[in-house]
């Protein structure tokens, strides 16, 4: 197929608006547990609502667009998306949250499955790495501009002062003076947006290689039975329950230990948690260049776990900065823990691919566990939870043997010189 940049540029849209939609709830977390006074278990399940969703629909969403196809496939996932804003916006009620979370973790789980095969097809199979590490680049970029979105609306809402009649209208629509859930009516329109785009572009005929295919049941149980798949797979739980469980807690926790304003302070360390993960990426395709996956992610732990310590234990201002600073240094693990695993099973990688997916389930678990501890002992406790996921992704680093190595290069050959 001829490359589409048009098509390029929309997927790159999408994950922006999966991201900006999927990372806000870091900086709302304070703001919903005083507004319907919630204790920390309580609060921790509005992730979970969203992330057991991906877990649930992961590899049921890869059968589906198997079947109908990739627009028909998002248009469903953007409907979806709509409705679970729309429903919160309009009737901002804790159990309501809990639903429209799931339903737009469902909607974003079904987005995620499709735009990687389709960024292929219209960006070229020669361009795939460049438009994917771009897309990842994105997905960075509304994490780190949402917070500051967040806290622009939290100023500027309620008094409604600045004449910008979008602001108005929000103002207008908020209930019962949640200024917060003005993010949602933002969200219904965005979705509105992207369902209109969406429906007048014509979409490509995607053809998914092997290791895109979601395989047959008899696959699936049959990786299943192979130790290495099951922890890998917890691998990626590991790793996305250490992302969520920091991103979501960390605003509440300066908050509660340091007294820093969760629309300020707050926001913006969950910002740039986002923002510093992006950097760290970038340094990564380098490193790995240069370094054995393995020595990188053991590399990666160690520090990262230093960092927490920081954290959790350190005053104010090193609280403030340690935080965002995890983001830098986990930004690696995932990718890595995946390729690992992929290079470690010699078959159906397209089902292998799937459970893997599957495992975004940690974004779910671990953040309640957080919350459940910490009604019990305290968050700074609770949080210690961090060092057995950590502790878990580094002993992935030491056991994997994969069948295949990254290539490294000496830096005079990377240089060209």
């Amino acid at each position: 197929m001829q490359r589409n940049n048009f098509l390029v540029g929309i997927i790159l849209v999408i994950w922006f608006v999966i991201s900006f939609v999927t990372n806000i709830l870091g900086p709302l977390m304070p703001i919903i547990i005083q507004t319907y006074h919630l204790s920390l278990t309580l609060a921790a399940f509005l992730p979970f609502s969203f992330f057991l969703a991906y877990g649930i629909m992961s590899i049921p969403a890869g059968v589906m667009i198997e079947r109908i196809g990739e627009k028909k496939s998002m248009l469903i996932a953007f409907t979806l998306n709509l409705a679970g804003a729309f429903a919160f916006a309009l009737y901002p009620q804790y159990g309501i949250a809990l639903a429209s979370l799931f339903i737009i973790g469902i909607g974003m789980a079904m987005l995620q499955v499709i735009i990687n095969p389709l960024m292929r097809t219209a960006g070229g199979e020669e361009n795939f790495a460049f438009f994917s590490v771009l897309g990842q680049l994105v997905f960075g970029l509304a994490s780190f501009v949402s917070p500051f979105i967040f806290s622009y609306l939290m100023r500027e809402i309620p008094g409604n002062s600045s004449g910008n009649p979008f602001i108005s209208l929000l103002h207008d629509v908020v209930q019962h003076n949640l200024y917060w859930t003005a993010l949602y009516w933002l969200f219904t329109v965005i979705f509105i947006l992207m369902l209109v785009v969406l429906s007048l572009i014509k979409m490509p005929v995607v053809k998914l290689n092997e290791d895109e295919k979601t395989g047959s049941l008899q696959n699936y149980l049959q990786l299943i039975k192979n130790k290495d798949v099951i922890l890998f797979f917890f691998g990626i739980v590991a790793y996305v329950g250490t992302e969520q469980a920091a991103a979501n807690w960390m605003s509440e926790f300066l908050r509660t230990y340091h007294h820093f304003d969760p629309n300020k302070e707050g926001a913006a360390a969950v910002a740039w948690f986002w923002g510093l993960m992006s950097l760290g990426c970038l340094l990564g395709l380098g490193l790995l260049k240069l370094w054995d996956s393995k020595l990188i992610l053991k590399v990666a732990s160690v520090i990262t776990m230093l960092v927490v310590t920081c954290a959790l234990f350190g005053n104010a201002a090193w609280s403030l900065y340690a935080f965002p600073a995890i983001g830098f240094f986990i930004s690696v693990m995932f990718s890595i823990v995946f390729s690992l695993a992929l290079n470690s099973v010699s078959m159906h990688h397209g089902s292998f691919s799937g459970i893997l997916c599957s495992g975004i389930f940690g974004g779910a678990l671990i953040p309640l566990i957080v919350g459940a501890l910490g009604d019990l002992i305290g968050l700074r406790y609770a949080l210690l939870v961090l060092y057995v996921t950590l502790g878990y992704i580094l002993f992935i680093a030491y056991y994997a043997r994969p069948l295949i190595n990254n290539k490294t290069l000496r830096i005079k050959e990377l240089l060209g010189l």
